[in-house]
């Protein structure tokens, strides 16, 4: 049987790679995207009542990955990359679909000219992501107070991240443009994006990741993530 899925808009995000996305939603709260829909789906009567619910869940494509296929078993990053567990006991991108879902916080809902625009915060989406479908979050349904989450049952340690001289003046300069970028920098930076096996990699070794149009660099330095250079791209 194959069925065929027509997405409905696409969102827009801080996130121009996916190295350095946030591995579950919600752990980066300063990270705002902005859903606009396709012409079929451009109606504001699609979202009437949505501004009564927080939360949102959103349905997506993880369309940067879909054409590398998949395999039943993955190598979750919790596990540091060395163990195996089967994709469906993952989160892993690489599905049989290419299908994702990630809950988002409600921000805004607007039509400017002839375009509808959801504002979300906290998604964890490349830029650019395709979206499937959009559905409420609902409290006493989607939360379940005991429930187990086997190897990510607590959430992951964070770092402590700081800036050096020259990365303060550059944040300085650009923060009048992007006015949460010290803080989603701090938030992304504090997950630790590095692959397991780069944990004990040089102390000297240089990463970068891109927000928006800059192009964001640290080091790890006494397992502090000490950003080194904010540059536009």
């Amino acid at each position: 049987m194959t069925i065929n899925i027509q997405p409905i808009g696409k969102i827009c995000t801080p996130y121009k790679e996916k190295f350095a996305i946030p591995r579950q939603p919600g752990l980066v709260k300063s990270a705002v995207g902005k859903v606009t829909f396709f012409e079929e789906f451009n109606d504001p009567n699609y979202l009437r009542g949505i501004e009564q619910f927080s939360h949102l869940w959103l349905l997506f494509r993880f369309h940067h990955t879909a054409d590398k296929g998949h395999s039943p078993l993955v190598r979750p990053p919790r596990l540091g990359g060395n163990q195996k567990l089967g994709v469906f006991a993952t989160r892993s991108t690489f599905r049989p679909n290419s299908l994702g879902m990630s809950v988002v916080e409600f921000k805004s809902l607007c039509t400017l000219g002839n375009q509808v625009t959801l504002t979300v915060k906290g998604m964890d989406l490349l830029d650019g992501t395709p979206i499937i479908d959009i559905k409420p979050y609902i409290p006493y349904a989607d939360s379940i107070t005991h429930a187990q989450g086997g190897i990510a049952q607590d959430s992951p340690d964070l770092m402590e991240v700081t800036f050096n001289k020259q990365a303060t003046e550059q944040l300085q300069q650009l923060e009048h443009s992007y006015p949460t970028l010290g803080t989603l920098i701090r938030e992304v930076l504090s997950q630790d994006p590095r692959p397991a096996y780069h944990h004990n990699s040089q102390p000297d070794k240089t990463y970068g990741m891109g927000l928006y149009d800059l192009n964001i660099q640290w080091q790890v330095i006494q397992q502090q993530n000490v950003v080194i250079a904010i540059q536009k791209n």
